[in-house]
């Protein structure tokens, strides 16, 4: 929610687990510095948190609008795309494509984009087709048209 490379993480743990996971934390792994820990929680306790949350779905909302404009532009009625409230993805489906999103993935990936297929996200009785895509990089339309255009060239994508 903040940043990955901070590596700062926690759980909610009953009580009575507290302390083992406390260990396995200190044995298995090297741990955040606490200067970091100490930051972000100056950070908390300040109420910077909420005011980063906002700007943050701002610009993600930005950034989800113009992926989908590129996408929709590209693919005209051939995607139809997902869209969900919050969230660093979307999920877009390619109608009438002949080969699994598995092996769309695979080609847009070889064209340098993230694609990753939804079939190997879902459960063992549950499994639907889409290409998975990250927004939060997506710095403007006009990148999000290159990116879309370079998807669309990609091999095996009509």
């Amino acid at each position: 929610m903040l940043y990955p490379g901070l590596a700062l993480g926690y759980l909610v743990v009953p009580e009575s687990l507290r302390d083992a996971f406390g260990e396995a934390a200190r044995t298995r792994s090297n741990g955040c510095p606490q200067i970091t820990q100490a930051t972000v929680a100056d950070f908390l306790r300040e109420g910077h948190f909420p005011r980063h949350l906002k700007k943050m779905r701002l610009l993600y909302a930005r950034r989800r609008a113009m992926l989908v404009t590129a996408l929709s532009k590209a693919f005209d009625d051939d995607v139809r795309i997902d869209l969900t409230s919050g969230g660093m993805h979307l999920i877009a489906r390619f109608d009438g494509q002949p080969e699994s999103d598995t092996a769309l993935a695979l080609r847009a990936q070889r064209a340098g984009l993230n694609c990753q297929p939804l079939s190997q996200r879902g459960t063992a009785g549950f499994r639907d087709e889409g290409l998975l895509m990250g927004f939060t990089n997506i710095g403007s339309g006009a990148q999000a048209q290159r990116l879309a255009a370079k998807l669309r060239a990609a091999p095996g994508l009509r």
